[in-house]
């Protein structure tokens, strides 16, 4: 026969056994937690160094906005719809115009880089105008946003900074001291990932006062005569089809660069593709340009390779005077 107190005192030895198990459970447990929250913070810390190794040796560490890199499709179809911007705004213009057809033509021959050496191809009707002032914007594209990287809201920074990518890119590293340590031997894996990092840090919209500036630089003469006509639409989407080529991952260890043919130059069929039926070139007869409808592209790789990723779009001399008639 058990003792009297022999129960309680074995129930206050379960007791205290319980509570040091118990005891031991939590902290197991709690250990458990803060090594489920170290690794995750490890593994958080790998994957940002991940990207950044990946960015550093030009990977795709920085894709567009929608979260895609850029490729054929995106380039077609952020063109296809400037393209569509440019041409409403032109048919605009000749629908309503603000001053007299002949006095715009005037200054689109002006403005345009071979206008004045062929203005006797004009008549001046108003289908030839409006390829006329489709041309003088597809210049405006070209040069004042594709071929020069607008990442400041400063002209002059941004034709700097166009020009040390170049160097970087054309292995021709002739930097002044603040960039020799950084950059002592040109080499277009570091240029692609320059620009791209650059534009990282890039402005998201053409401010009023850029625009401006980069219109009054290309076409004075038109954007006096329709300052208040030239649509904001197409400046914000001729910077974000640029900003695409030129900061998205898909540009890999390129860059892109525009080309407007000039009015008059003969026509190539690997860096033309014309909008309308041309009957010179369906005889076999020398043709020449007519209008830039809008311009081309160029993909320039490491080795210097210039490749046509996307023609311009051009109208024929013939195929303008035939509309003049």
């Amino acid at each position: 026969m058990a003792p009297r107190g022999a129960r309680s005192i074995i129930s206050v030895e379960d007791t205290e056994q319980y509570q040091y198990v118990l005891q031991n459970f939590r902290i197991a447990h709690e250990k458990v937690e803060e090594q489920r929250v170290q690794l995750e913070e490890q593994e958080r810390q790998v994957a940002q160094l991940r990207a950044r190794i990946e960015l550093l040796e030009g990977g795709s560490g920085l894709q567009m906005p929608g979260g895609n890199s850029v490729d054929d499709f995106s380039i077609k179809n952020e063109a296809l719809q400037l393209d569509k911007l440019i041409n409403r705004f032109a048919s605009e213009i000749i629908r309503q115009p603000p001053t007299p057809i002949e006095i715009i033509c005037e200054a689109a021959l002006n403005d345009i880089v071979s206008g004045a050496e062929a203005a006797a191809v004009f008549t001046g009707t108003p289908m030839q105008v409006q390829c006329l002032l489709r041309h003088a914007i597809s210049e405006v594209v070209s040069e004042g946003f594709i071929n020069c990287l607008i990442v400041t809201n400063s002209k002059e920074a941004n034709i700097q900074l166009t020009r040390i990518h170049e160097h970087i890119f054309a292995r021709k590293a002739r930097f002044s001291l603040e960039f020799s340590n950084l950059f002592a031997a040109g080499d277009p894996t570091v240029a692609s990932v320059w620009r791209r990092q650059t534009f990282s840090a890039a402005v998201n919209t053409c401010t009023p006062e850029m625009a401006h500036s980069i219109l009054t630089e290309q076409i004075p003469h038109l954007t006096q005569l329709l300052l208040d006509l030239l649509p904001s639409t197409v400046i914000d989407s001729a910077y974000h089809f640029s900003r695409m080529l030129h900061g998205t991952a898909g540009s890999g260890d390129a860059f892109y660069r525009a080309f407007v043919p000039e009015i008059g130059s003969t026509l190539l069929p690997r860096q033309i593709e014309l909008v309308k039926r041309c009957l010179k070139n369906e005889r076999g007869e020398i043709d020449r340009v007519g209008c830039t409808m809008f311009p081309g592209l160029v993909k320039v790789s490491l080795d210097n390779a210039q490749t046509v990723v996307r023609r311009a779009q051009v109208i024929c001399e013939c195929a303008m005077n035939s509309t003049g008639r």
